[in-house]
This record gives structure tokens, sequence and C-alpha cells, in this order.
């Protein structure tokens, strides 16, 4: 204990069973854990400067940039995380914002007055408000919100400035989302969530509060997004009804059955992001290409589209363009960039880059570029996976990525414990898309549902057959790493392969599906039974508790290290306990961190690099790795 600092309980933070953390091993790490991001979150009406957020201190707040690459001003100085951060429509001196509280995921609305610095809050205190649009003339803000039971998602109506002028706009059963006004204000663009394959596109009349629905009944589709045409006759939204992606389409409204004309049947892959100039005349598209971001352009009277050059070559989101400018923002990153703001200038034809975030003063050159390999599953299913190859003498120690979802894509993003394992550690990093993960087509994405849940687990089991066959691993130094559904699966990757994996990870994961259904939040219960399974139904709460980590937990013969949220509205810190209990009363050590102050992940700069510290102790002792 004297060479590190002891791991003990404090007032936010309680460390079970875990060892000091070495001086050494803070020096070493230090610098990757500086590594910040400063994704756009919203432009000035005249696309002049921008909004985004980035940390200084424990979280993430706003900061205002009024040119490209000048200063970050710091605008928000909230004690939680900032996000969603926008200009009041016709000025710059005044933002709305959202924020929870101790990552329990009420987040609430606030306004914030950037002359006298007076923060607002707009919504109640105590529901879940979120997904808020301005009108185009500034004078309300629609949200969603389950302020009305606690379950449904309904439409709230704001005027943005003042506590207590929310009400109720449209009430709804499930899931509800308003994605923009009509220019003219008459309008409110909707979309109902169901689940990841089954949503629809509605358009509620906000003078008689009436709402026609648009997309069809049948079948099935996922749609992604959907923008307006300022007269208000047309839209255009990305839907995979036809075929395996989402495509683009027109939508006629002025007939009494609204049409739908193809325009993207030339792209195989989804749509993923549009967003449509203030004059109407172009459309932006992201579309995700096996992982990695295009950006296109899209004449809408042509109907042509074309690659916007000079984009460098990662992952693109938050597509949106000025009310008042043809300039289009958005926030990129890479395998070896953090994420940043960028803009468009269609006139100009010119991207710009806004803002240049910290590494910790390390050079991007040390950093390791994935290849994109794919392995055979054992039905023949091809899966891609992105792998981050250590440069060491001989056959290298691997961590197996798995990401959450379940129904995610793990992208080449930067993440500054994949680049320290690979670059110091020398253990070799793959991040697998498993059955069941977006960006592959639907009939890909439903490959895991319900009764077919332990296929993707499968899909690991494969990996560890293709990291078997690679010369420059070693297969015997086996880790697997996730969060959330991912550490669902790395927990029953121990109990499936038990001999084959030497240390787990898992943080914020599912550990029994029964009482994972029960205990997560009502709004959102539902909506995973979408996925998972319906737990209320005998032969599927058989199954459900027959493929749980609990029940399986004697066959676990890994070293298990779990991390825990105690405010997490998802993933209840009862997953995390009774894993921890049951594997301890097995006879065997668990490290167990719970950050007290945090919900579903860590957000708060000490709990997240505490958590990578202890990640990396963890993962070089038990796979046979000295630190430098």
């Amino acid at each position: 204990a004297a060479a590190g600092t002891a791991a003990s309980s404090g007032e936010n933070l309680v460390l079970d069973g875990v060892p000091a953390i070495p001086e050494a091993l803070r020096l070493r790490l230090g610098r990757f854990l500086e590594t910040r991001v400063a994704p756009l979150s919203a432009s000035s009406d005249d696309g002049r400067s921008v909004l985004v957020t980035t940390r200084f201190g424990q979280s993430p707040q706003a900061h205002w940039v009024q040119k490209p690459l000048g200063a970050r001003t710091q605008i928000t100085f909230h004690s939680e995380p900032v996000r969603s951060p926008s200009f009041a429509p016709g000025a710059t001196d005044a933002i709305v914002f959202t924020s929870d509280s101790g990552g329990n995921e009420q987040y609430q609305l606030f306004r914030q007055d950037l002359r006298t610095g007076e923060r607002l809050r707009l919504t109640n205190g105590k529901s879940r408000n979120e997904s808020y649009v301005w009108s185009w003339q500034g004078d309300r803000i629609a949200f969603s919100s389950n302020a009305r039971n606690g379950r449904d998602i309904d439409i709230w109506i704001s005027d943005g400035k003042t506590p207590g002028s929310a009400k109720l706009l449209l009430e709804r059963t499930g899931h509800w989302v308003p994605l923009e006004f009509s220019r003219d204000g008459k309008q409110l663009l909707l979309l109902e969530y169901i689940s990841i394959n089954d949503s629809r596109i509605h358009l509620a009349d906000l003078g008689t509060k009436t709402v026609r629905r648009i997309s069809p009944e049948a079948p099935v589709a996922a749609y992604r997004g959907a923008t307006l045409h300022p007269s208000g006759k047309r839209l255009w939204l990305a839907r995979d009804r036809e075929g395996e992606f989402n495509e683009l389409y027109e939508v006629d409204l002025s007939k009494p059955e609204p049409t739908f004309k193809p325009l993207t049947r030339h792209i195989k892959w989804n749509i993923e992001e549009l967003a449509l100039s203030p004059d109407g005349k172009t459309l932006a598209l992201a579309v995700n290409e096996d992982g990695l971001s295009v950006l296109r352009l899209m004449d809408t009277t042509t109907r042509k589209d074309r690659v916007v050059a000079g984009v460098p070559k990662g992952v693109i989101r938050g597509l949106g363009f000025a009310r008042k400018a043809n300039v289009l923002g958005f926030s990129f990153s890479s395998a070896t960039t953090p994420g940043d703001a960028f803009t468009y200038d269609l006139g100009k034809g010119k991207l710009e880059r806004w803002t240049e975030s910290e590494i910790g003063g390390l050079p991007r050159s040390r950093f390791v570029e994935p290849s994109l390999v794919r392995f055979k599953s054992f039905d023949g299913l091809s899966v891609p996976a992105f792998y981050y190859a250590a440069k060491a003498d001989g056959p290298r120690p691997v961590v197996v990525w798995i990401h959450g979802g379940p129904e995610s894509q793990a992208r080449p993003e930067l993440s500054p414990l994949i680049q320290y394992l690979v670059t110091e550690s020398k253990i070799s990093v793959i991040v697998p898309n498993v059955r069941g993960s977006d960006g592959y087509g639907k009939s890909y994405l439903l490959l895991d549902n319900g009764f077919k849940r332990e296929d993707s687990v499968k899909d690991i089991g494969a990996l560890l057959d293709w990291v078997g066959k690679q010369p420059e691993l070693d297969k015997n130094r086996v880790a697997v790493l996730g969060g959330s559904y991912g550490g669902y699966m790395v927990l029953a990757s121990a109990t499936l392969f038990p001999e084959r994996i030497a240390a787990v990870v898992d943080v914020v994961g599912i550990s029994n599906f029964v009482t994972f259904l029960q205990n997560t939040s009502e709004y959102r219960r539902d909506l995973r039974r979408a996925e998972y399974g319906d737990e209320r139904d005998p032969k599927m709460r058989e199954h459900l508790t027959r493929i749980s980590p609990t029940t399986n937990v004697g066959r676990i013969k890994s070293a298990l290290f779990v991390a825990q949220g105690q405010n997490d509205p998802r993933v209840p810190a009862s997953e995390a306990e009774q894993i921890v209990a049951a594997v301890r009363k097995g006879g065997k050590d668990v490290w167990y961190m719970l950050a007290k102050n945090e919900g579903h992940g860590f957000t708060k700069k000490e709990n997240r690099d505490t958590f990578s510290l202890l990640s990396v102790m963890f993962l070089e002792k038990h796979l046979g790795v000295g630190g430098k």
C-alpha cells in the first residue's frame, strides 16, 4: 500500500476487494486520461459561431466558440454534465440545455441567460424530459416527457423561457419524440419508437391536436430520421421497409395517402442521419459504410447526390444546419482523433474544423488504427470486428471489447483506454460487432432476439477460435470487457467458455434477464421486452433464467472486475450486486467498484479515471503483462 493509493470507501466511490493503485501506473496512464472531446451541439443562426460540450473540470459543460479553432469560452458551470445546449432562435443571449442528477437520467430542461448568468429550470425537477426542439420562431420548445404517469413518454410544450410554462401537448401511449416544427409553426413532426426495428412517423396539427400517421401500418419498419420541406408539403425520411438498409425517401404529403419515392437505391448501407438546408435545396446525409461515415449532399430538385470531398475517414454524428445559413455542422471522430466540431459551408464548398481537442500532449502518430477483419461464426455467419494490433515480440494477449445496446455498433472512435492497452500494455484489442449489432442490415439486427439471445455469445466463441489461429495472438491469455448488454455478453462468455477466458471486466452489466426486466425503469421496460423477450411469458421466463449468468455462475473460472453506478436507471445496481455476491459465494475474489454519484456508466472524470486505472491494473495482472 505504501507504493500506491489504498482502495477504500469514500463519499462517492466504494472500492471493495480492490488492491491499492500503484502511483507508477497513475504516471503511465495519466496523459491518456487527459484526453478531451468537444462535439458540436448547435450552431448560431448565422453559422458564425458554435456551441460545444467539453470538459475542463469533472464533467462536460457548454462552451461557446466564435471562430474556427478559436477559444472555447465556458458558459455553464453546472454541478452535473450538461447535454444538448442550443441557442434560442434569433439570439445568442440565452441557451437551453438538459442535465440530470447523479446519472439518474431524469433530465431537466434549463434556460441560462448569457448576459446575467441566471439559470432557470423549465421542467418539474422530477420527471424525465429530453429530445427538445425549438420552433423556427423561437417562441416554443417541444420535448418528450414522462411527467404524466412516469411510464408513457408524451409530447410537451414550453415557451422556452418561463418555469412552469411546460404543458402537456399530446397524450400518447409508449415512447414519442418530437423531430421538428414546420416552418410556419403549425405542425410538429413526430417519431413513435417501439423498438430498433419498429418505429413510425407522424405529423401533428398543433391547432386541432390531431395526429396523422405518415408511415404505412405494414410491414413493420425502422425510421431513422425525417425532415420537412419549408412548404410543409413534402418531407424526407430514412427507413428500411423495402430492403435491408435504411434508404432515403421523398414523401408527398399533399395527397390523402402519402406517396413515397426512393432516392438512394444505389447506396447499399444505412442512411443514419439527414438534415435539410434552410433554403430547402440541399439534403445532407451521413451514410454508415461498414462502421465508417460518408458525408453526402443531395440536390432536392435533381435528386442527385455527391460525396463531400476532404472529410477524413471516421465517424460523423449530429448533422444539423444553421437556421439561417447554408452551413452544415457535425461532430467528427476517428480511432486516433477525439470527437471535435466541424462545419461545411455549402456556398464556399469549405470544410472547417472548430475545435482541436487535447490528448494529454501525446502525438497522434503514437495511436493505432484498427483494421477491419471478419470471422465465421458457428452457423457460417460472417461477423465483422475492428482489430487493434499491439506490436511486441511473441504472441500478444488479447482483450475482446464487446459493445452494449445490444443494438449498438462498435465504431472506430478514439478510446484512450484501448490505445493505452495496445501501445503501452502491448495487449491487442478486438472489438466485434456480433449478430444483433446495428449497421449491417435488419436481418443481421434481428438475429439475436428472444430465444436466439445466446447465439450472439456463440459469436464470441467463434472469435476465440479465430484468435487461436492468429500466430501473433496468445489464445491462452484472453480477457473480455463490456458494458450494459456487453456486460451480459462478457459474463455469459465466461460461463460458456470458462477455460478460454482469463479475466472479465463487467461494466453496468445485466446478470439476470428476469430481475433486470422487473427492475429497470418503468418507462423503458416494454422497449427492453421487445428486444430480450417478455419475462411474464412462462416459456420466455424459463429461457431467460436458463441463459442468465447468475444461473450459471458456478461455471465461471475467470477473474472478475465489476463496475457499477448506484443511480443507474437502465441496469439497476442490484444486477452488479447479485453477480458479485454469487461469485464470492463460490469462493472466488471479485473486484467491485460502485460510484454513488453515477448512473449508466461514468461521466465524472474522477470516476472514469479510477475505472480506467483499475481496468489496466486488473487486465495486466491476469493477462501476465508487466507495466513499464
